[in-house]
């Protein structure tokens, strides 16, 4: 009776347990609504990203706490690899490709190097390696999950900020922003942030929450400058702040 009893009570507890993400930590200030986005879409992907539990560092991938900690106001759960790679611009086509790849969709995950080079995912997945600026065929066929974070590192070996901006398309209305859409200006250094939500008022002004990974290479971190909710009207207290500018904002 006793194991039947915790069982239940176990059970009961998991039901209940509230999924801790971008959507739930996250809620719109007083007098906004959060904007509806479709299921299955790349915002409704950032929205239910899980994060680490409140209060958790934003940690550099040596384990060291990074000097955006002091900006963090969640940090995302998801690897960042053991070098030095997945820093701004790769954060966000990671994540556009775990969306991707989520959904199975294969063929569109592709970025271009800063050289122009388009490298795909399918190409690297048929066993096929980037060598001296071409694919060469050197292994087997390998749609696994390892080795497609083998092939985000190479992504992110050969592609920045530089490549990603060409890749993205302007948003003509800065008041139709996004989940998914980007704040990038390239250059060595650029940067860029992902927007990873957005809320509106009566008046439709729009807010937004940010995330952001830096160098070197660190967690992905949603953003903070006193409230986790920028505005395009208000100035930005945060590295790369300027860059929170609608003639930056870039959609995939």
């Amino acid at each position: 009776m006793k194991s039947i009893l915790a069982f239940i009570l176990f059970a009961g507890l998991t039901a209940f347990t509230p999924i801790d993400n971008v959507y739930t930590r996250f809620k719109p200030a007083a007098g906004f609504m959060r904007i509806n986005v479709s299921p299955g879409s790349f915002g409704a992907y950032l929205q239910s990203l899980p994060l680490k539990p409140m209060g958790t560092h934003t940690k550099t991938y040596t384990g060291s706490i990074a000097r955006t900690d002091p900006y963090t106001a969640a940090v995302v759960d998801m690897s960042i690899g053991s070098q030095d790679l997945q820093q701004c611009a790769d954060a966000v086509m990671r994540l556009r490709a775990e969306y991707l790849y989520q959904q199975k969709n294969y063929n569109a995950i592709t970025f271009n190097f800063t050289s122009g080079f388009k490298c795909d995912y399918t190409h690297y997945a048929n066993g096929y390696r980037y060598v001296n600026g071409r694919w060469v065929l050197k292994g087997k066929k390998d749609y696994s999950y390892p080795n497609f974070l083998r092939y985000m590192n190479l992504v992110f070996s050969y592609a920045g900020t530089l490549s990603l901006q060409k890749e993205l398309k302007p948003v003509a209305n800065p008041n139709d922003i996004k989940a998914g859409d980007v704040f990038i200006k390239g250059g060595s250094p650029g940067h860029c942030f992902i927007v990873m939500d957005v809320a509106a008022d009566a008046g439709h002004k729009r807010q937004f929450l940010l995330a952001q990974s830096f160098l070197p290479a660190q967690n992905i971190q949603v953003l903070q400058n006193g409230s986790p909710w920028f505005s395009l009207d208000k100035p930005a207290d945060i590295p790369y702040g300027e860059l929170i500018d609608a003639k930056y904002l870039k959609r995939f």
